[in-house]
């Protein structure tokens, strides 16, 4: 039997807009449980990712759209989220969205940005994986507090995989693991393809929301190897603000054009006094793709890193950690509009 209350509520929840998609909420599937007792609605609002920073626009919006109906005079709503696939064709693993992090050229701080990156979605509570595919010259174990440690192998069915490692609540895996750091890697471009495959094949990863690739400088093997390895959600690229450093992210902007791997937008590092900034929000509107934060150059930045805390852990409410912080928000919303769009998948069917 049709409720009245019930029915005026969703027809006004409809109203609702969700500002990245441009899409509204019931139609997105995004309202669940809905129930009205004694003046009281209660439902969920399922987001498409657990870092989304818009809770506060969709209370404002549903108290909007809600209030004015007779019946109706408080609202309380639960948060939910289900991140949504990008493609991934035969790709066997449950990892919704693989997101690589990019430059055109070394020490701009892109090992920092993919650390930061990845810890501050996980503690929003998202499942994730981190991947150092900087076989050459990996610095992930350094900056997560790791060190230099061997994996232990377990038995999947008929296969052997390595366990990665924890920390911030993300998973981790890097050839620092594996090889003597005071041994140095002389690989030629076919070991460097193999290597990266196998840190997809055989790692147990389990599920997750999102796996961060921190890809070495420069537009050469390993880039390619992910590419062809398997499918990107996307890239993000690292740049800081002077000359130099944006010609060479121009670089590498046009080699995932060549690769067909869309880009989520750019980040600025090491903004301030030093470098200056503006440079890769010049890049991002030159592009046409969104500039997704401006990260101050700070000491405890470096510090963190050195010491394995990242700055979102060890310095939250710093300028970097606030900006790492709302970085990471912006590009989990990207992620999301991305995925959607690349599975070309109808909205009902992603959430829920």
């Amino acid at each position: 039997m049709s409720n009245p209350l019930y029915d005026k509520a969703m027809a006004a929840l409809s109203t609702v807009i969700e500002p990245e998609l441009n899409r509204d909420i019931v139609s997105l599937n995004m309202v669940k449980d809905l129930t009205i007792e004694d003046g009281l609605a209660r439902f969920t609002i399922v987001l498409t990712t657990p870092a989304c920073p818009l809770k506060d626009v969709f209370l404002e919006r549903c108290n909007a759209a809600l209030l004015p109906i007779e019946g109706i005079d408080r609202i309380e709503i639960a948060w939910d989220s289900s991140v949504p696939k990008g493609v991934h064709g035969n790709l066997s693993m449950p990892i919704q969205n693989i997101i690589a992090v990019a430059s055109g050229k070394g020490g701009v701080g892109k090992s920092t940005v993919a650390t930061n990156l990845a810890a501050s979605l996980a503690q929003h509570g998202a499942s994730v994986g981190l991947m150092d595919a900087d076989i050459l010259g990996p610095n992930i174990p350094t900056m997560v507090g790791l060190g230099f440690a061997r994996p232990r192998v377990v038995e999947e069915g008929e296969q052997k995989k390595m366990v990665p490692f924890e920390a911030y609540n993300m998973k981790v895996m890097s050839m620092g693991f594996l090889a003597d750091p005071n041994t140095p890697m002389i690989w030629r471009g076919p070991m460097l393809h193999s290597a990266i495959r196998q840190f997809f094949t055989d790692v147990a990863w389990g599920e997750l929301d999102y796996m961060i690739v921190d890809l070495p400088p420069g537009t050469g093997d390993a880039q390619l190897s992910l590419a062809q390895s398997v499918p990107l959600t996307g890239a993000v690229i690292v740049s800081q603000p002077q000359d130099v450093a944006i010609e060479d992210a121009r670089r590498a902007c046009g080699m995932f054009d060549k690769l067909k791997v869309p880009l989520l937008g750019v980040v600025e590092n090491m903004a301030g006094e030093i470098y200056g900034s503006g440079g890769g929000e010049k890049l991002a509107a030159e592009r046409g793709i969104p500039f997704l934060g401006r990260i101050p150059l700070q000491a405890n930045v470096r510090e963190g890193g050195d010491m394995g805390k990242p700055a979102v852990i060890a310095a939250p409410d710093s300028p970097a950690g606030q900006a790492f912080e709302a970085f990471a928000q912006a590009l989990a919303a990207r992620v999301s509009v991305v995925a959607m769009s690349q599975g070309d998948v109808i909205p009902l069917n992603i959430i829920g």
